[in-house]
């Protein structure tokens, strides 16, 4: 690979490689250029004689975002895995893990040992956090400061591409969820190489500036990295909302123009999922319609409904959801917001999602990093529902009109929380988010004594997944209840995501249960303190019950249960 890098307001740039600074030479667009560097050669850059920093560019960084660039052969071609030609993301299962916490080790490559799980599970996709390279060993990844190498403890980018291969040679895509609305605090030298950075801020500190194209192509060509060099199959787009864009096209549009074009040249589909506060369509809409045209996008609302049904909780942003007429909006319409008053937000919130629009296009959850990592303690909805209670949320989430998604453990139930966890070594900038978490908690009503220490190691430690609990009772039946349902969405035709216009339910607030129709087949749940006569007969398909829940013919669901069934 040539020594090259875009630094527009420097004077001079010096090439360090084995102790040795030489001078690069200044080429078009603010970008300077020097010699070949081999593969394993440890290099960075110097701009008017200032310290030695990182390539940002760079696809690996052996000893951490403050130390030199290791050299990589970079292929000439996009990687393809002999067999693997791609799936549609639609009727899709998804499976959002963190490779630090997803095994004891924390790798990627102890990672590949488990992926025979999530294939007899009946996942289709991995999702996995931010990989990109943090300060520290250990964190959610959200705070990365080198886009373009993968995090040295998980692995690399050797240990990256061996991911991708396996996963591929069983069947699974994989979508890598990437950060392009800020940078983390610790290592983020980009700003001292060029405009990287406004002086605006969004929730994380500075904002990135898109007006600037060379940033813009940074971005886009950090996307192109993990399609043409990693072979992954999507990109999470992390909180899309907070880029702040002033132009046209929209950066989410170009991106899904190179994307597309990409996936038509390789002939195999390829991914853009956003994640996105703003409730409006826009994200998936054409773009020959003023949409930006990307794959699909997060629901949170059909989250909030979930779980406001089955815990009852309902501070905060939660408040609105509390009647279960919630839940059946967001099951039928994408939305519960969609022009609506929003409490949390004091104001108007949303856009209605057309009826035409193909309802896979949302990807749900009833678990996920931010829901269970933003709460005080990490808890997972384990941690406060029955038994009854969770194998009901099993069925709203694998069997969501949308794409459904789970958080690692959820299938059986895991008991490990997972908090929010970092390991900043600055002593200043660790006590900064270790203060910050536990007065924003505390401002909420949580006493200190519940809020896990983020810089704590044994928060860290106790997020890691215990992969024993699979042979208890409690956790190898829920096991088998989300592997039957994962089977029974596969089976049933009508089970798969149809258009928003099919979607149909009906729901009693004050006797708490909720039917959603799908074609012949209805999903219902009685969360009620009642058993539900439905005054019907019909095919059970599947039951979160002990005993079949059909008396003399007629279907009855006793309290806290839910019951699949077809129409004869």
């Amino acid at each position: 690979m040539i020594a090259r890098v875009w630094a527009p307001g420097a004077e001079r740039v010096e090439l360090e490689r084995g102790g040795i600074r030489e001078p690069l030479a200044r080429v078009d667009g603010g970008w300077w250029e020097g010699p070949e560097l081999s593969p394993g050669e440890r290099y960075g850059f110097a701009l008017d004689g200032g310290p030695t920093r990182p390539d940002p560019r760079g696809r690996s960084l052996p000893d951490g975002v403050h130390g030199l660039s290791e050299a990589r052969e970079l292929p000439t071609e996009p990687v393809a895995t002999p067999g693997w030609a791609g799936r549609e993301l639609a009727d899709a299962v998804l499976y959002e893990l963190h490779v630090g916490t997803f095994t004891p080790a924390g790798t990627l490559d102890s990672a590949i040992e488990r992926l025979d799980h999530l294939v007899a599970l009946g996942i289709d996709a991995v999702e996995l956090l931010p990989v990109n390279a943090f300060n520290g060993e250990h964190g959610w990844g959200y705070d990365g400061v080198a886009w373009f190498a993968v995090h040295a403890p998980y692995g690399g980018p050797d240990a990256y591409r061996r991911f991708v291969e396996a996963a591929h040679a069983r069947g699974l895509a994989v979508v890598q969820d990437v950060v392009y609305n800020h940078l983390g605090p610790s290592g983020n030298y980009l700003p001292e190489s060029g405009p990287y950075l406004r002086s605006e801020r969004n929730t994380w500190g500075e904002s990135v500036n898109l007006d600037e194209p060379e940033v813009r192509r940074y971005i886009l060509d950090n996307a192109a990295m993990w399609f043409d060099e990693y072979g992954v199959d999507g990109l999470r787009l992390d909180a899309v909302h907070a880029l702040d864009e002033r132009g046209a096209p929209h950066l989410l549009a170009e991106l899904a123009a190179e994307t597309d074009a990409r996936s038509a040249r390789r002939g195999r589909p390829l991914w853009l999922i956003a994640e996105s506060d703003l409730n409006d369509p826009v994200m998936f809409e054409p773009r020959s319609d003023g949409g930006h045209g990307l794959t699909a996008q997060w629901s949170d609302d059909y989250h909030h409904a979930v779980h406001v049904a089955l815990t009852g909780e309902t501070q905060g942003y939660y408040a609105d959801f509390a009647p279960l007429s919630a839940l059946g909006i967001a099951a039928t319409r994408g939305f519960f917001h969609a022009g609506t008053y929003s409490s949390f937000r004091e104001r108007e919130h949303g856009r209605p999602i057309p009826r035409e629009a193909e309802a896979w296009r949302l990807v749900t959850f009833s678990q996920n990093h931010d829901q269970i990592g933003n709460r005080a303690a990490g808890d997972r909805i384990t941690a406060s529902l029955s038994e009854r209670r969770l194998a009901i949320a099993a069925v709203l989430t694998v069997l969501s009109p949308y794409t459904p998604m789970l958080f690692m453990g959820e299938e059986w139930a895991a008991s490990t929380p997972w908090p929010f966890f970092s390991s900043h070594p600055e002593p200043e900038l660790a006590e900064a988010v270790e203060n910050g978490r536990l007065e924003e908690f505390a401002r909420m009503g949580w006493n200190r004594d519940e809020i896990a220490h983020p810089q704590d190691p044994a928060t860290f430690a106790g997020a890691r997944l215990d992969w024993d609990e699979l042979d208890e009772p409690l956790h190898a039946r829920m096991l088998e209840r989300y592997r039957a349902l994962i089977a029974l969405r596969r089976r049933e035709p009508e089970l798969h995501s149809p258009r928003i216009a099919e979607l149909a339910g009906t729901w009693d607030d004050d006797a708490r249960t909720i039917t959603l129709a799908r074609g012949r087949i209805a999903i219902r749940v009685n969360l009620g303190d009642e058993p539900w006569r439905t005054g019907e007969t019909a095919d059970v398909l599947f039951t979160t019950t002990d005993a079949a829940p059909v008396e003399g013919g007629e279907l009855v669901l006793p309290p806290d249960s839910a019951v699949v069934s077809r129409r004869g």
